[in-house]
């Protein structure tokens, strides 16, 4: 894993909230993004609608910030879709690194990251925004997802 540093402007998501137990994420993120594809033509104002955005907090998070938020990004919060809610992930700094492969790998692909960032001297915020943009993200075997864990 080669990690990078990366700093991202503010993000104004359209998403799905996913709240289950912890085994059940990656079936519930999928079923997530499936009802998300279904409602991509009644959005406006999306910026790129070929990538999701995943948003989570690792720890020190309030009931209203639990779970796994999955969703596109915006220029605007106009003519969100009654059945999705906005989420706004401010400016932040982050270590990066790609998955490529089954959904079911991805923790070990981060195991990687975490490892390269320690040994890169970078703390994890894990009371931030933690991201994952899904470049490809159809087939669960086949993922692109870049990691973002944000740092101090």
């Amino acid at each position: 894993m080669s990690g990078k540093v990366k700093k991202l402007s503010e993000l104004k998501l359209a998403v799905f909230r996913v709240l289950c137990p912890g085994d059940q994420y990656l079936h519930e993120i999928k079923k997530a993004s499936i009802r998300l594809k279904e409602r991509m033509g009644d959005m406006k104002h999306l910026v790129n609608p070929s990538v999701l955005i995943g948003a989570f907090k690792v720890a020190d998070y309030s009931d209203d910030e639990d779970g796994y938020w999955i969703g596109v990004q915006v220029e605007e919060y106009l003519d969100i879709p009654e059945d999705m809610i906005t989420l706004t992930i401010p400016a932040q700094s982050y270590v990066t690194g790609m998955h490529h492969g089954p959904n079911h790998q991805i923790m070990d692909t981060y195991s990687q990251l975490h490892r390269w960032m320690e040994a890169n001297q970078h703390d994890r915020a894990l009371y931030k925004w933690h991201i994952e943009i899904h470049h490809s993200w159809s087939d669960v075997n086949k993922l692109e997802i870049e990691l973002l864990d944000t740092i101090e």
